[in-house]
């Protein structure tokens, strides 16, 4: 029991740490959602997954993997600003929604999967082409 209790624990801070990873990044750029956004959507999308499948016992441990989805979607839509001519928070949003899915990876196991894609969305984020203001 103590060495479950100890990869859930481990599950819970890696989450943690690879949703700062990427809040990291939109904070570093200045965006309102940040290292402390994106940690905790992390963190609860793997908190959710776990409780989801080791929680309940019986049942179809997908479905609140798939609800974290939806109230994810919640998030980026109020990130997602529409200003005249221009669309604002795209990129944020999208972070939210991929922080979700690295945080539901994490609370499956999937360390090497997770600890990948927050790689290659931080290389993204920081590294990646930016649109031209007024293109």
């Amino acid at each position: 029991m103590a060495e479950f209790q100890w990869q859930m624990f481990v599950r819970i801070l890696l989450a943690a740490a690879l949703g700062t990873v990427v809040g990291y990044e939109r904070e570093h750029e200045g965006k309102p959602a940040g290292i402390r956004t994106h940690g905790m959507v992390a963190l609860g999308a793997a908190l959710f997954t776990i409780v989801s499948i080791y929680g309940f016992g019986a049942g179809d441990p997908a479905r609140v993997a798939a609800q974290v989805v939806t109230g994810v979607g919640f998030l980026g839509a109020g990130a997602i600003l529409h200003h005249h001519d221009s669309i604002r928070g795209l990129t944020t949003a999208a972070a939210l929604w991929v922080t979700a899915a690295i945080g539901t990876a994490v609370g499956t196991g999937m360390y090497a999967l997770s600890i990948t894609t927050a790689a290659v969305v931080f290389v993204l984020l920081r590294f990646g082409p930016r649109p031209h203001p007024g293109a």
